[in-house]
């Protein structure tokens, strides 16, 4: 790669047992750059090695961040379109994990936001391959963009996280409380968990919460932060 970047991580909270569930993997350049800045400077010949190279940073920041003692997810953003042989590119991962001692069942691989994929059948065998290896894998931005219901009756990830869009202003909208409740209970009975991203008020998260969803991304608990890991601002255990 022609230039530098590194990852910033942002908490994700579970209500439910009122601690931290994990952390999203966010790429970062070092001068304050965000992803699509970043992404954009990513040609379709570096696409490859960027993802590979975004993995491995990733898993070496967070066997130093990490706390011992804790069980945290580790989410990773990947590019479907990037990977063109699974279990080979997976290597590098593999390797990364084995050599900062960081456990693969502790990795969460995400789809990263808004690709279109163009070929289900090899996303599919994407998905086989990093189950086998232990990984959880999860659908991101679940409700717009590319990430939608025709991507779910193909395969069913781990785990689906509701796009901000439909959680913006949630509270204050009945719509979005009736299409994001069926949503969840549709995952529900596919056996996969809910995640709501983007949340920005307490309005949102009591409004999610009462439709049945226990894990939470957003600025209103932290934002990311560069080389860190950022303290919850907020803990709401029952409420």
């Amino acid at each position: 790669m022609d230039f530098d970047f590194s990852t910033a991580f942002q908490p994700i909270y579970d209500a439910v047992a009122g601690r931290v569930w994990g952390y999203e993997a966010l790429v970062r350049g070092f001068a304050g750059e965000g992803a699509y800045d970043v992404l954009s400077r990513v040609t379709p010949e570096q696409k490859y090695r960027f993802d590979q190279d975004c993995r491995v940073k990733a898993i070496e920041l967070a066997s130093r961040l990490f706390p011992a003692d804790q069980e945290l997810k580790l989410s990773i953003n990947f590019m479907p379109n990037a990977v063109y042989e699974p279990a080979a590119c997976l290597r590098a991962t593999l390797q990364a994990a084995a050599r900062y001692s960081f456990p693969t069942s502790a990795i969460m691989f995400e789809f990263t936001e808004n690709e279109e994929v163009s070929d289900t059948g090899h996303l599919t065998n994407i998905i086989t391959e990093y189950r086998r290896h232990g990984f959880t894998t999860a659908i991101d931005d679940f409700g717009a963009g590319h990430a939608g219901l025709g991507l779910l009756v193909e395969f069913q990830p781990d785990l689906i996280k509701i796009d901000m869009l439909l959680i913006r202003g949630i509270d204050a909208s009945p719509a979005r409380q009736i299409v994001v409740a069926s949503v969840v209970d549709m995952a529900h009975k596919l056996g996969i968990t809910v995640l709501a991203e983007g949340i920005e008020t307490e309005g949102e998260y009591l409004a999610l919460k009462a439709v049945g969803i226990s894990l939470f991304q957003g600025y209103w608990f932290a934002r990311p932060a560069f080389e860190e890991l950022p303290p919850l601002r907020h803990v709401l255990v029952g409420s």
